[in-house]
């Protein structure tokens, strides 16, 4: 039921949810769930990874953004024991992956771009067998397959043929079977694409309660909003190495202020102005205006998360 880029399980709407706050302390900042100590990785004579350094708090939502060749791939692949680190190490809950990969396996699952389900067989088929294959009885995991579709809104879709279910049911399923077996640490490598934008938000959801209930999540993605929307902390990913690392907010702060655009009644911009975002700034901001254009249109701009990538990153696109 596993493959390279699909879901691996370990052995033992509108808008999303508010972001998961509360999980982290001083003892989570000592060991952290996830480590990247000088991580080196070449493809023969290309540099992929260079001395890559961060780490991932326990129970955080860790979003790991960059463009197309900026590494992504390479650090899931050595982060789930597929790849071996030139130089460096990489731990997951304190186990270090290239020296022990199978006690690390224990600790995480993943959910790949690709769907590790067999089409012919229905939700519930697909959900038992895995937890058979886990170790678990057949009374377990149907009890467990009958726990998790009622949590990812599958119930009424178990008896359904994989075929028949839509793209967005189909990734729910994805992330049903990476918890047959309740692990410390999620893998997520873009678990949306492709997906409509309801069924995007749903899963969001979805994930944010995974965060609430106490693991880590660990996610790559296209789609910046969806980094906004669920991420704790955020890493920007450049040329093997992090360009950026903070809250989403944090790193919104490093490239510049609120600004307030003045336009005439013509579409002209007159004045940008920069403002702290309080209604005191603002209201200082616009008050030469009042009586010199008050037909004046007035809009309010903050850096988004498009702004950052673009400031941190070489490429100028996640895609």
């Amino acid at each position: 039921m596993t493959t390279e880029s699909s879901t691996s399980t370990a052995q033992d709407s509108t808008a999303p949810s508010p972001k998961p706050t509360g999980h982290i302390d001083t003892g989570d900042l000592r060991s952290p769930a996830i480590s990247f100590t000088q991580v080196g990785k070449r493809f023969g004579t290309k540099t992929v990874l260079d001395g890559l350094d961060f780490h991932v708090h326990r129970g955080e939502v860790f979003a790991l953004l960059g463009s197309n060749g900026a590494g992504k791939t390479t650090c899931i692949n050595i982060l789930t024991t597929l790849v071996r680190p030139d130089a460096g190490s990489v731990r997951v809950m304190d186990v270090d992956v290239r020296e022990s990969p199978a006690e690390a396996k224990r600790r995480f699952a993943v959910t790949g771009q690709s769907a590790a389900v067999d089409a012919h067989l229905s939700t519930e088929e697909n959900l038992v067998l895995l937890g058979r294959l886990s170790g678990l009885s057949r009374s377990a995991a149907k009890a467990r397959s009958r726990d998790l579709a009622e949590k990812l809104s599958l119930t009424a879709f178990m008896s359904t043929r994989v075929a028949a279910l839509s793209g967005g049911m189909r990734r729910r399923l994805d992330l049903a079977l990476s918890l047959v077996v309740p692990v410390e640490v999620l893998i997520l490598d873009e678990p949306t694409t492709g997906l409509d934008t309801r069924s995007r938000q749903e899963l969001w959801t979805e994930v944010s309660e995974l965060s609430r209930g106490g693991a880590t999540v660990f996610l790559t993605t296209q789609y910046l909003d969806e980094a906004d929307a669920l991420a704790d902390r955020i890493g920007l990913l450049d040329s093997g190495r992090m360009a950026g690392l903070g809250t989403p907010a944090e790193l919104k702060a490093r490239i510049g202020e609120d600004t307030v655009s003045i336009r005439g009644t013509d579409g002209t911009q007159l004045d940008e102005i920069a403002t702290d975002g309080t209604v005191t700034g603002l209201a200082a901001a616009l008050e030469p205006w009042t009586s010199r254009s008050p037909r004046a249109s007035v809009s309010l701009h903050s850096p988004s998360l498009d702004d950052v990538f673009l400031a941190f990153t070489s490429a100028g696109s996640p895609h």
